[in-house]
């Protein structure tokens, strides 16, 4: 008897042992599909293709700006966000000679992001801010960035705009908001391989209004505009760790985010997108778009600098705000078209345009007052002061008495 259980306790422990041992070798070869399943956030909010992923050769890093030391580890992002850190770029659709053309130079393209169900926004900004144009001798060109989705009739026609108008790059990850920091490390990419002769790149959204005007005299007058970023600065952005913008505590344990510009309109040199896109090579991928760009330039050392025409939360609801800004975020699309043709046809509301119009008209209105006083005055002297003069003359030579009288009247006055 006492055999028997022995028996069977041996054979529970083998079978114990053999089912142990069967979900330790499935742990071992379905890992990532686990962690991907189980342990990673990006697994509700993206989706990328198994043969678009590879072993990444990202490194944890540590960067300091003037408030804190950063320590950025990958297996922290490869655990939370494997597809960010491992997706390889995936063309669908782009123009292979959208920057190659003869007459483009010198070239400033404005990198919209967008999304393929945003079919109308597009339509308007190519009718407004968005139509390829010149502006003063800088070749203006805009190019739309997106990913696609399940939806069958949004990526159709998306189709149909790239044949029509050739300025679509998109990408094959599914759109989302962590994957906004793919469609900037993948525009690096692309710019990096495809479009060595941009001068300048606009980074912006499709829901807002840009100035082209204004963006291209900003980089024509702006001091040293080749060797820094330019945007709306954000200096103190606090870390939040829930909600639509949030972030494990494990993966950025910190209060502030280093310095960045605002992702609704920033400008960079084309002479940074080769150090740019080397960074974007090795640096763990953030999954906020903004913060990742601010990680590069921390990382890449690149000056930035901050200017209050960039308005990415709004601003005044008045003609010379949207002349003087570069870009304006929210602005209601129907608004877009009416605003587009007031800053056309109004070339004095610009702030320094109107002072400077002040300036001039005063300066006419002066001018003008002298040349009449100058007029004036010298019809006096031509005309009214001799005229005037001789009148005098005459009247007092006929009061005179003749030469003779008086001389007559002199005699007799001695004889008598």
């Amino acid at each position: 008897m006492r055999l028997r259980k022995k028996r069977v306790l041996l054979g529970c422990f083998f079978v114990l042992g053999l089912l142990f041992l069967f979900l330790a070798m499935a742990f071992i070869f379905l890992k990532p599909q686990f962690h991907t399943a189980i342990f990673s956030r990006n697994s509700i909010h993206s989706f990328c293709k198994s043969e678009n992923l590879r072993r990444t050769y990202r490194l944890s890093t540590t960067l300091r700006d003037h408030r804190f030391t950063y320590r950025l580890n990958i297996s922290d992002y490869e655990r939370e966000f494997p597809c960010l850190q491992s997706y390889i770029c995936t063309i669908l659709e782009e123009e292979a000679r959208f920057c190659q053309c003869p007459e483009c130079k010198p070239l400033l393209i404005m990198a919209i992001k967008s999304h393929p169900l945003s079919a109308y926004r597009r339509m308007v900004a190519r009718q407004t801010w968005a139509a390829e144009r010149q502006v003063l001798d800088y070749h203006v060109k805009t190019l739309f960035l997106m990913a696609k989705t399940e939806n069958t009739s949004h990526m159709q026609l998306v189709a149909r705009e790239v044949k029509e108008y050739h300025d679509i790059l998109q990408w094959d990850f599914v759109e989302n908001h962590h994957n906004l920091s793919l469609k900037e490390r993948c525009f690096l990419e692309w710019v990096h391989y495809n479009c060595k002769e941009a001068e300048f790149i606009f980074k912006g959204d499709d829901d807002e209004f840009v100035n082209p005007d204004a963006v291209v005299n900003y980089v024509k007058e702006t001091p040293e505009a080749a060797h820094t970023i330019h945007g709306s600065m954000q200096t103190e952005s606090v870390v939040m760790h829930t909600g639509k913008y949030g972030v494990s505590e494990s993966l950025f344990p910190y209060c502030l985010y280093p310095i960045f510009p605002s992702g609704g309109g920033f400008i960079f040199p084309g002479a940074f997108i080769p150090t740019l896109y080397q960074v974007s090579t090795w640096l763990p991928v953030f999954p906020l778009d903004d913060v990742y760009f601010g990680f590069l330039s921390l990382a890449a050392n690149l000056s930035l600098r901050h200017d209050e025409r960039f308005y990415t939360v709004g601003t005044e609801d008045n003609l010379c705000s949207y002349k003087w800004a570069l870009v304006i975020h929210g602005v209601p699309l129907d608004k877009v078209a009416q605003i587009w043709q007031s800053v056309q046809h109004n070339w004095w509301c610009h702030r320094e345009s109107f002072l400077l119009t002040v300036v001039v008209l005063a300066l006419i209105v002066a001018t003008a007052s002298l040349l009449l006083m100058s007029a004036f005055l010298a019809i006096m002297c031509i005309y009214v002061f001799p005229s005037l003069y001789f009148q005098n003359m005459t009247s007092n030579s006929t009061e005179l008495p003749p030469e003779s009288e008086a001389a007559e009247s002199i005699q007799t006055d001695f004889i008598d």
